[in-house]
């Protein structure tokens, strides 16, 4: 049996890797601690709520009482917890300090006073910037272009420093853009879906020409699985989809799939500093870890936009609470 902490358990990729977890490993506990602020989600661990290895704390990971408290009896942490929508960080950056930056130190100062036997950060492929051609391997600097970016680029830091000063044993991930059911609609999948199903326009950032490459975010916690288990102590490990698409491209998969009126589709001035693409090596977790996504990116939004289209309940309340709609 393992005891494991998750930070920010109630978000979109959180709270899959706590329902994959005690689907897949039911005899380990899982604690999940977290804010519930707009994008955490109670309701995207009612699967799990009365699983007998599964607990739920209401805290934030910049209070050091809370955090200690929650950490006691740990074998292991993965940092879910953050911030993570470039454009609210362009409009306030502080949050983003806070959480991501702030949050992260509080929570790894914890994990070595209480000798944490792992611990996960898991962060971004944005902390490189953007990249033209070719792919970029672990050992990349970090050129950060947004406030979001910058945010996990410094929280990565402190914790690989923290493995070389303390010895704590960490490892950070680093993903391209994940999809799936749960996601907050603010994202472009779900923020397009929806929209798309009311019938509403949809806001397509200058040319459209900004390429990303999509990880369905069952795969990402499978790989996050692995890198729990197995990953190395001190190491970056990549993790991608293996599909680049541009938001062009993916916005007309959308209106297929959705079957809407292609006219739905405004431009409007591109995004502050918006990086052209992204492109993530994943040789070292295939070959280290063994690690294949499995879900097939045509099928994987298929079932995504499904999923939003059966779950009205889910996000119409979400979008209210958020002044998205």
């Amino acid at each position: 049996m393992t005891r494991v902490l998750v930070t920010g358990g109630a978000g979109f990729i959180g709270s899959e890797f706590v329902r994959s977890m005690l689907r897949t490993r039911p005899q380990d506990r899982i604690t999940v601690f977290d804010k519930l602020t707009y994008s955490g989600v109670r309701e995207n661990l009612a699967e799990v709520a009365d699983h007998p290895g599964f607990a739920f704390v209401l805290g934030d990971v910049c209070d050091p009482v809370a955090v200690d408290r929650v950490m006691s009896g740990q074998d292991a942490v993965v940092n879910f917890a953050a911030e993570s929508h470039v454009d609210r960080s362009i409009q306030g950056a502080e949050a983003f300090v806070r959480t991501n930056v702030t949050g992260t130190q509080v929570l790894l100062d914890s994990a070595v006073r209480h000798r944490i036997g792992r611990f996960v950060q898991v962060s971004t492929d944005e902390v490189y910037g953007s990249i033209a051609n070719g792919s970029w391997a672990e050992q990349q600097p970090l050129a950060p272009n947004s406030p979001y970016a910058a945010s996990k680029a410094g929280a990565d830091l402190l914790a690989l420093a923290c493995h070389r000063t303390h010895g704590l044993d960490v490892v950070v991930t680093r993903c391209s853009n994940n999809y799936g059911p749960y996601q907050f609609p603010e994202k472009l999948i779900p923020l397009f879906t929806t929209r798309l199903l009311d019938g509403r326009p949809v806001p397509l950032y200058g040319d459209g020409r900004n390429v990303r490459d999509w990880l369905h975010v069952q795969d990402h916690c499978r790989a996050l699985a692995l890198v729990l288990d197995r990953g190395r102590a001190g190491e970056v490990y990549h993790i991608g989809g293996g599909t680049e698409i541009s938001n062009r491209e993916l916005t007309d998969l959308l209106l297929a799939a959705v079957g809407a009126d292609p006219q739905l589709v405004e431009r409007v001035p591109d995004r502050k500093g918006h990086d052209l693409r992204y492109s993530l090596d994943t040789a070292k977790i295939r070959t280290e870890l063994g690690f294949e996504p499995r879900v097939p990116f045509a099928d994987g939004l298929a079932q995504t936009v499904a999923w939003y289209r059966g779950h009205r309940a889910w996000w119409e309340p979400l979008l209210e609470r958020a002044a998205l709609g």
